[in-house]
């Protein structure tokens, strides 16, 4: 499984890039506030630092205005995915722009039926919101079991971006039920390192290492 780091603060994305954790990024109009930055700018930082998708959402509601927005975005870097709401609208201009060979992410995905519209529409990347479904009491881990079912019967190249990311067994979760890439907060990927025990045999390590008086270098 692919990970994608869902932010806009580029220290924090360069932290994660170093450990070689970063297979892409992604990023939102709430993220964009966020980061306090000026989203042409700060999302050509991005790309020139990670050599995979970087997702940039267009904010225009309608088709045209959308196709228009994402040309501008497109021009940002090569390696700009275009995010689009899965609206009516979205999907028409997903379906211009995935025609012209740009990469598309399909975002704000609730239902295993707007996935297979976003499928059907060319879309390069679903991203179905899993910690939103969750706040309504409802499981968001079967909204990615069932898009996997649909995907894997017909055969289609859109990748599983699973989003709303809100935990590290989120991450576990959608790494068994086979998502294709998760898009969480650095925090969140960090936090994946974390174990208990880990820490309790670390230390006795150490303890019993001071103990042999010895040094490595």
């Amino acid at each position: 499984m692919k990970f994608f780091v869902d932010s806009a603060e580029v220290d924090a994305i360069a932290e994660l890039n170093d450990l070689g954790l970063v297979d892409g990024v992604t990023t939102n109009p709430s993220l964009i506030l966020k980061s306090g930055r000026d989203i042409l700018e700060v999302t050509k930082e991005i790309c020139d630092m990670v050599d995979g998708p970087v997702s940039a959402e267009v904010v225009a509601l309608e088709a045209d205005a959308m196709i228009a927005e994402g040309r501008k975005l497109a021009d940002i870097a090569e390696n700009i995915c275009i995010k689009v709401p899965l609206t009516l609208d979205g999907l028409k201009a997903c379906r211009v722009l995935s025609g012209e060979g740009h990469k598309l992410n399909v975002t704000l995905c609730f239902s295993a039926n707007q996935a297979l519209l976003a499928a059907k529409a060319g879309a390069t990347y679903i991203s179905p919101f899993i910690g939103r479904l969750d706040d309504q009491n409802i499981d968001g881990m079967e909204l990615i079991a069932d898009i996997r079912t649909i995907y894997d019967n017909y055969d289609f190249e859109t990748q599983i971006l699973a989003a709303s990311i809100r935990s590290a067994n989120h991450m576990k979760e959608a790494a068994l039920i086979g998502a294709d890439v998760a898009t969480a907060p650095p925090a969140v990927i960090k936090a994946m390192a974390n174990h208990v025990l880990t820490d309790k045999g670390l230390d006795g390590f150490m303890k019993d290492w001071a103990k042999t008086g010895q040094k490595i270098l």
